[in-house]
């Protein structure tokens, strides 16, 4: 069993009460290492330590700051097959999840390195003579970002990245399912020389740690990616200072399938969309709709690739194609949520049960006969779920993927253009795929709308996150 630690200012430490939690692997069941148990003074020395840095890298040019991420990147590819190894021991991603989040945190820190030279501002026209209006970008200053353990790695370059090329300095709060990734980072940047106090870590509970970071006076944006009820917690603590908040929090993605879509490749891709992290992604295709026409001829494919669906220990059996939910309250809830289904009139035709008796294993499942009042229909599932409801217009299956208080991601496979364009015209969600699997790029907007959240993450657009604008009026006299 491993010892973490947290990096504060520059510097390795246990928190100020001497207290651990345990860190289990979710396949399983035993504890892998014990995290520092961060307490207020913790989360203060911290945001201090951020604080007192922030200046001085504001102040440092763009370009410097991106040599940094450079190395931050170069240091993770050297450690690899390490931090891989890390994800799929304390999270339950198979090997190629796990490596496929390593591969593209290096590549996220390396993208954000090119906004060096990308950080522009704006010459705008004055009505009086002889005057300039110049707009500049700046940090925003002191970032507080709260992990999800669902991407832990991921979402350090996430935050970090986009953050630090902006000026900002961070103080970081893991999951504490998924601490050991984190820390271990932190051993990669000691290495890079980042100047102390520009990213801090502090392990621990989310009710103490987070709540007390978004309601800090002594931060600028609080950048959460989570559940809707912690998206809640901190927007109410982020209040009492007026402070910016980013947040990315549930879905409940709709996948729609009209009758010309080519049916073999458009089961596949919904596969992939549930099943990929053991069904927990965000953007996860939550819930299908099936043109009447086709609904008996797809579900019997859906059906055949679901059952092939292998679940395993990811460490122990690398040839599996899906590994554990996080923990026992995750295994609970999607039992719970599967189990009401049936109850209200669901069909299963596949799945259903837990897998095994040790470890969070779920069998890969799919109900029929669902309808759109049904409880499954509405509430985030997170686990390898797929409910079938049957549509007959695509107006219809428009107005029925509307029908939620998320907002996140959707779907539509179609060989018709002006089907797809309406869709995507029509449907409330911050993304559509058309005819491929949910999975956003880094170049892109990672953003939705309703409960989903409020700002977004990725490109260039997920860089302003960070920056404020100011405006000064230059005045000149030609007697002068």
């Amino acid at each position: 069993m491993k010892d973490l630690q947290m990096y504060i200012n520059g510097q390795f430490c246990e928190s100020s009460n001497g207290k651990w939690i345990d860190v289990l692997n979710p396949s399983t069941e035993e504890v892998i290492s014990r995290q520092p148990e961060g307490t207020i003074e913790d989360v203060n020395r911290a945001l201090d330590a951020a604080r007192a840095a922030q200046k001085a890298w504001a102040k440092t040019p763009a370009i410097e700051r991106a040599g940094y991420l450079l190395k931050i990147a170069a240091g993770i590819k050297a450690r690899e097959n390490e931090f891989t190894e890390i994800i799929m021991r304390e999270q339950g991603k198979t090997r190629t999840w796990a490596s496929i989040e390593v591969g593209a945190t290096i590549s996220y820190f390396e993208y954000m390195a090119t906004f060096a030279r990308h950080i522009e501002g704006e010459i705008i026209p004055s009505d009086r003579p002889n005057e300039t209006i110049l707009l500049t970008k700046k940090p925003i200053g002191v970032v507080a970002g709260i992990l999800p353990w669902n991407f832990p790695f991921f979402l350090i370059a996430r935050k970090a990245g986009a953050a630090l090329i902006a000026g900002c300095t961070i103080v970081i709060k893991p999951s504490q399912l998924t601490p050991e990734n984190c820390t271990e980072f932190a051993k990669v940047v000691a290495e890079t020389g980042l100047p102390a106090g520009v990213i801090n870590i502090v392990t621990g509970k989310g009710s103490v740690i987070g709540n007390e970071m978004a309601g800090s006076p002594k931060i600028d944006i609080v950048s959460v990616t989570g559940s809707v009820g912690a998206g809640e917690s901190i927007m109410a603590a982020a209040s009492k200072n007026i402070t910016k908040v980013s947040l990315e929090l549930g879905g409940k993605a709709p996948a729609i399938v009209m009758k010309d879509a080519d049916l073999e490749r458009a089961a596949q891709w919904i596969v992939d969309s549930r099943i990929g992290n053991n069904g927990q992604i965000c953007n996860n295709a939550e819930r299908v709709y099936v043109q009447k026409e086709v609904k008996a001829e797809f579900t019997k494919i859906l059906v055949d690739k679901m059952k092939a669906v292998k679940v395993g220990d990811v460490c122990a059996d690398e040839t599996v194609d899906m590994g554990p939910l996080v923990e026992a309250r995750a295994l609970e809830s999607v039992t719970e949520k599967v189990e009401r289904a049936i109850k209200q009139g669901a069909k299963l035709l596949c799945g259903g049960h837990r897998v095994g008796t040790k470890g969070y294993f779920y069998a890969a499942t799919v109900l029929d006969n669902c309808t759109q009042d049904m409880d499954i229909i509405h509430e985030e599932t997170f686990g390898p779920v797929i409910p079938l409801v049957e549509f007959d217009t695509i107006d219809e299956a428009i107005k029925y993927a509307n029908d939620c208080e998320y907002g996140l991601a959707s779907s539509i496979f179609t060989k018709d253009l002006n089907v797809a364009v309406k869709a995507c015209r029509e449907l409330e969600f911050g993304e559509t795929y058309i005819n491929r699997e949910h999975f956003e790029a880094i170049q892109g907007f990672h953003a939705g709308v309703k409960k989903s959240g409020i700002g977004g993450a990725d490109g260039k657009h997920g860089v302003e996150e960070y920056l404020v604008t100011h405006v000064t009026y230059l005045d000149t006299y030609e007697d002068m």
